[in-house]
């Protein structure tokens, strides 16, 4: 059976392929949903010293491990080195006090297969033999300031002669309820080791809290059926069995509960003589009498301790089987054959994806990418209303908690399998994030990119008054709307036209019209069309945190907060036109998105005298609001390049057979002159008559000027893709004077050295992809609208012509090229570290990381951001296709 074949299953519900998957999240712990705090302090409320020993609330977490869409039982590693304080249960890293820009993960793990339906996937963490430094991460981190760079478990010496596990987590599918694993622990030392491994199965704790109904099935069971095997029972997912094979030595069987240890963190008895970290405790402390000799509890485990030779590797193979399908020899020769025959599948799965013409390099990306973006969909559990009211069986949160953080969205009620934008830094859905992991998701797997898009618009996510929520840390923050593009592009991408999803379309366009509502009802201060939404997405870019008030009471007109809503506006124009070609009721809301489009053009173009464009400079720049007066903040940054983005290119085949808005449309630009001279979609094309209409924010010539500044490598083109804020502020540094007090804006490529809005965010001159790719599509859609009688020099300066879709096709390839090799063997994501050149245990390793130096392209921030950043997959095929062209 081919995965393909798995998917249509699935999808019609024949078998559920998709019910295991490795949706485990990597860090429970110091999350906002686990927090019940007085102060809303997560990272201190419930730290990673905590984690081994508290039971979770609302999910689970684990090293390269898996579990059912509904995180019922899990399965994951443990490892311990015989040096370790702690047991290796799950990642570690610093909170957002610790690191010197923030949250930041300390482990070096690489996710390099997947297929959708998690038939086969396969994972690599790279555990030290040293002791792993925990003490010396966090004080070392500390010590440091903004103006230094982060402090990485590299850098501590743990890897020298290169003595650490390579410890490979595999798992193949030969049925949807029969899961193949297989572990290899390598010994890249160069000497003998010992590694203890503890393949650990548990069951979610839904029953310590004192509720009962739909999430809260009541106490499974896992005892031991004998040496090898743990049967599992529960009582909504039935009983499974893990057997665990007898050699290379013959595992110990170690039992505890999911419980917390209240005497070890709180001073309180425990309820149970057998606690969560018990296994931490047997192993590592010493203490036998922390496991139950009965063989019975809702946390198990085999013990296997393993003594490897120099440069060799061991074999652990488990099978974890519904009790309905046991049967035969659990680890017969049909256990590999089944692990052969997934991994052909996957092989031949990811060769219709990555052309045959693509590099080899090109094509370990692009796998790597792809399987980031699988490991990212991890089981997301939160809901609101009983979160702020405690529960029953537990002591009540603090009264502050009932007008804090979210207490506006009792509503959401969160309990599914999410794309998140990284598996550890942000084990959360964000929603802007989510609309950007849908591009590359719909190659992957379009039911799931249909079914992210829409799931976030339905009545337990969306709130009544058609916001969007953000993310867990405030629902209410304002994300830019991005997601009727994604909707729009989802609905193109997976199918040919006659054949495409109609109800997919109008499902989303509904709803995204009480989003649109909101928008214009909550953040057009004035009702001029322009548009001050505060976050935005770009973090500190700004001179100031416009998440919070203004110094000077007044107001903000945002460059990029009007261009976002422009975007939205014309994207529901493209939908509402696509819709009324079989439902004439949707002419009327596409005249509606065409006339509301061409206001905010205006509105930005002119309103006052040039609106937001400045003509001297010839760019777009936010506007302060003091005393009655707007002053321009000249801040050559992304917030003035966004508005190239607000463009869309509609047929004038389309027009004509839309009589209403036709008419519509033509009795606006008739008696509407004074806008039809500056906005872009009064020039129609063609030698026969129309052929298109474009209706952009900037008109040709300002087009060509705001081009300019994108296209010359002394300001936002870097050898890498597009900067976020113009390198011209490296040596002037944008500073105003606003009521005594002096902000300044500068170039800072690398990691943030402000702590505007968080000290892991950097806006402020680094290389982002989702706005990269957002800025090569438009591009390509201005290309199609003015072809070859629109060429501009690339780079400026250069005193060479190329047409926009060559400038595209180049930007597209600086950006695919941060994760491909050189002439010297690095990848510019990996900043030169030397073993990712030629070490031959890390050069074919790829990390897509958050967003990438401005000037050298090192991936910063979070590590796994195989999220938007998975955009990469659509540059590698556009550098391929570029070169096949050739």
């Amino acid at each position: 059976m081919t995965e393909q074949q798995r998917l249509a299953e699935d999808a019609a519900r024949v078998r559920q392929w998709r019910r295991w998957g490795p949706y485990l999240s990597e860090r429970q712990w110091g999350t906002v949903r686990e927090d019940y705090s007085a102060d809303g302090d997560c990272w201190s409320y419930f730290p990673h010293d905590h984690a081994r020993s508290r039971a979770y609330r609302w999910g689970e977490d684990g090293l390269l491990g898996l579990t059912d869409r509904d995180c019922r039982l899990c399965f994951a590693l443990a490892l311990w080195n015989g040096r370790d304080p702690i047991l290796k249960e799950r990642l570690f890293g610093l909170t957002g006090h610790e690191g010197n820009h923030g949250e930041d993960v300390k482990e070096c793990y690489y996710f390099l297969d997947a297929t959708p339906t998690h038939s086969y996937a396969r994972a690599l963490y790279k555990y030290p033999q040293a002791g792993f430094p925990y003490e010396r991460l966090i004080a070392e981190n500390r010590r440091r300031g903004l103006d230094q760079p982060e402090f990485e478990l590299s850098d501590t010496g743990v890897f020298t002669d290169d003595r650490y596990w390579d410890v490979f987590a595999e798992y193949a599918k030969a049925s949807a309820e029969d899961i193949l694993i297989r572990i290899t622990l390598a010994n890249r030392g160069p000497d003998a080791a010992t590694i203890h491994l503890l393949p650990t199965m548990w069951l979610r704790n839904t029953w310590s809290w004192g509720r009962t109904g739909d999430g809260y099935p009541g106490r499974g069971q896992l005892s031991a059926v004998d040496p090898l095997t743990i049967q599992a029972v529960h009582p909504t997912l039935g009983a499974l069995r893990l057997c665990a094979e007898g050699v290379p030595v013959a595992p110990a069987l170690l039992f505890t509960e999911n419980e917390t240890n209240t005497a070890r963190l709180f001073g309180f008895p425990n309820a149970t003589p057998y606690v969560k970290d018990a296994f931490h405790a047997w192993l590592i402390e010493g203490r036998t009498e922390a496991v139950n000799p009965a063989h019975v509890g809702t946390k198990s485990a085999f013990h296997y301790r393993l003594d490897v030779p120099a440069g060799r590797s061991v074999v652990v193979r488990l099978r974890l089987t519904a009790a309905a399908e046991s049967a035969g020899d659990a680890f017969g020769a049909p256990f590999d054959t089944v692990f052969a025959a997934r991994i052909r599948d996957a092989d031949d799965f990811y060769s219709t994806l990555v052309h045959d013409f693509a590099t080899a390099d090109e094509r370990n990306a692009a796998r790597q990418c792809y399987a980031g973006l699988l490991w990212s969909r991890q089981f997301y559990c939160y809901a609101v209303k009983p979160w702020l009211e405690g529960d029953p069986a537990q002591p009540p949160p603090p009264v502050a908690r009932a007008t804090g953080r979210n207490a506006e969205w009792v509503h959401v009620d969160n309990r599914d399998v999410l794309s998140m934008p990284d598996t550890w830094e942000y084990p959360w859905y964000a929603s802007w994030d989510l609309a950007f992991h849908t591009i590359p998701f719909a190659r992957l797997d379009p039911d799931f990119a249909k079914h992210q898009l829409v799931l976030l618009l339905r009545e337990w996510y969306m709130h009544p008054n058609g916001q969007i929520p953000a993310y867990e840390f405030a629902f209410g923050d304002v994300n830019p709307p991005v997601h009727a593009w994604a909707c729009w592009r989802i609905y193109k991408m997976t199918g040919r036209r006659g054949g495409r999803d109609r109800l997919f379309l109008a499902r989303t366009f509904h709803k995204l019209l009480l989003n649109f509502t909101w928008w214009v009802n909550r953040k057009d201060p004035e009702g001029l069309n322009l548009f001050a939404g505060g976050f935005l997405g770009l973090d500190n870019i700004g001179v100031f945190d416009r998440s919070k008030p203004l110094p000077t009471g007044d107001h903000l007109e945002q460059a990029d907060g009007t261009a976002w809503m422009a975007f939205f506006c014309v994207t529901m124009l493209s939908m509402a036109l696509e819709l009324a070609c079989e439902d004439p009721a949707y002419e009327d809301v596409a005249s509606k998105f065409f006339e509301h489009f061409i206001a905010i053009a205006d509105a930005m173009n002119r309103l006052g005298g040039t609106g937001l464009w400045d003509e001297e400079d010839g760019f777009y720049y936010d506007k302060l609001h003091v005393d009655g007066t707007r002053i321009p903040l000249r801040v050559r940054s992304m917030v003035g390049l966004l508005p190239l983005i607000a463009c869309e290119v509609i047929e004038e085949e389309t027009i004509t057979r839309l009589s209403g808005f036709r008419a519509r449309m033509h009795w606006f630009l008739d008696n509407r002159p004074d806008v039809a001279r500056t906005i872009a979609c009064m020039h129609p094309k063609g030698q026969d008559g129309f052929t298109h209409r474009l209706l952009s924010i900037p008109t040709r010539e300002r087009l060509t000027r705001v081009l300019r500044y994108l296209l010359d490598e002394q300001e936002f083109l870097s050898p890498h893709g597009i900067r976020s804020v113009s390198a011209v502020h490296r040596d002037h540094p944008y500073v105003v004077d606003v009521l005594g007090e002096r902000h300044e804006v500068e170039y800072d490529p690398g990691d943030s050295k402000t702590r505007l809005f968080g000290g892991n965010s950097n806006w402020r001159g680094p290389v982002w992809f989702p706005l990269n790719y957002l800025l090569v599509e438009a591009l390509e859609r201005y290309h199609h609208f003015y072809g070859e009688t629109l060429a501009v020099e690339y780079p400026t300066g250069s005193g060479r012509k190329a047409t926009l879709a060559v400038v595209a096709q180049d930007l597209a390839s600086r950006l695919a090229g941060l994760f491909l090799r050189d002439s010297t063997g690095n990848r510019p994501c990996h900043g030169g570290d030397s073993r990712y050149a030629g070490d031959p245990y890390w050069r074919d390793l790829v990390l897509f990381h958050e967003y990438f130096h401005g000037d050298t392209g090192r991936g910063l921030g979070a590590s796994h951001q195989t999220g938007w950043t998975a955009l990469a997959v659509k540059c590698f095929e556009e550098t391929a296709r570029r070169r096949a062209a050739r």
